[in-house]
């Protein structure tokens, strides 16, 4: 039989990523599950925590190990302590203490750990389990499937012929990744999305303080068509909303390119419409086409997997577990689930 310990504390925070530890928490061995040429692709300036900027001396994209880095040194200064390796199992607020309970399982020891607090914070983000979709044939496939988050590099790629399904900013990147690597890439592109550049964000966030969005929206996309030309013309569909516009009414992000649109130009790349159905050892396209693949990368997003362990969830959670209130029961609260994601967009509340 599993121990039990039980701890009478003031809030219980679930979650040590970034919002986590804005809250009480940070994630140190994050860098164990990002690709390994991962940037950020925000200036520092929008992506620091409360109370502690980043060092003058940090590059204005930080790579990943800077960013960790920054993380670690916000938990000792603050001396907040996360508990890693602990999974939590069930959380409900008990009306006749009225406490939240929460029970955990530490992954190391499997020792039960029981909590009682007055606040319940969900910091575990939108992004803590990979959704790869139902497709059909997809059981049939001879060849290595993963979500982009088990993702680390395109080295044992090379010379494969890779499929990434998604062209959000995972898979764009990766893409771009496989291709550095001489893997045979191409990418599905299903949905519209916007094409911008890092440097093309930058001013954009700062003119969205004094300026309506429509305007910023409509200078970057003129700068957009400027620096990539007519991306339709690759296949690449464009939403008819501005970047800034779709980011507030659908919470889809444009996305950064790091290269992965020069590449496409030239051929490095190939943009391929949505799959009809999955074969042995060959996908079927919308088009009819059919073509042959090693390797398929699903770039498909997360799944929000709190309503499954939060009991009474309704007054925060839909039952797919998207978010329609931040602020709960019972002192019930969520950070870091919100779809405007750009830290400028504080400005505009």
């Amino acid at each position: 039989m599993a121990n039990f310990t039980k701890e009478e504390i003031d809030v219980v925070v679930v979650g040590a990523g970034p919002s986590g530890i804005a809250v009480a928490a940070c994630l140190n061995n994050l860098g164990k599950k990002t690709y390994d040429r991962l940037h950020l692709h925000l200036s520092k300036d929008f992506c620091s925590l409360p109370y502690m900027s980043h060092k003058t001396s940090s590059p204005k994209y930080m790579p990943k190990k800077e960013f960790i880095r920054y993380l670690d040194e916000y938990v000792d200064h603050f001396n907040i302590k996360p508990k890693f390796k602990t999974c939590v199992e069930a959380a409900f607020y008990n009306n006749e203490e009225k406490k939240w309970n929460v029970k955990s399982r530490n992954l190391t020891s499997g020792e039960i750990e029981l909590y009682a607090s007055d606040f319940l914070i969900l910091a575990t983000g939108e992004n803590n389990l990979g959704y790869i979709p139902k497709m059909v044939g997809i059981e049939n496939f001879k060849g290595k499937i993963i979500h982009s988050s088990d993702y680390r590099s395109g080295e044992k790629y090379k010379n494969k012929k890779v499929l990434v399904v998604g062209s959000g900013n995972s898979g764009m990147e990766i893409a771009f990744d496989l291709s550095n690597y001489e893997s045979h890439a191409s990418i599905v592109v299903r949905s519209p999305i916007h094409v911008l550049t890092r440097e093309m964000v930058y001013p954009a966030m700062l003119l969205l303080k004094y300026l309506p969005i429509y305007l910023v929206d409509t200078v970057i996309a003129i700068y957009a068509k400027f620096k990539f030309g007519n991306l339709t013309e690759l296949g690449i569909p464009q939403p008819e909303e501005g970047p800034f516009s779709v980011k507030i009414s659908k919470g889809s992000s444009p996305v950064i390119d790091v290269g992965a649109i020069n590449k496409i130009k030239l051929g490095q790349i190939k943009v391929l419409p949505g799959i009809s159905y999955i074969k042995e050892h060959t996908v079927v396209f919308d088009n009819g086409d059919e073509h042959q693949f090693d390797a398929i990368i699903f770039a498909t997003g997360y799944k929000n997997i709190a309503a499954k362990w939060l009991k009474d969830y309704s007054s925060i959670f839909l039952e797919d577990g998207k978010l329609i209130n931040w602020k709960g029961e019972n002192g019930l609260y969520c950070a870091g689930f919100s779809k405007r994601g750009i830290a400028v967009f504080q400005w505009m509340l």
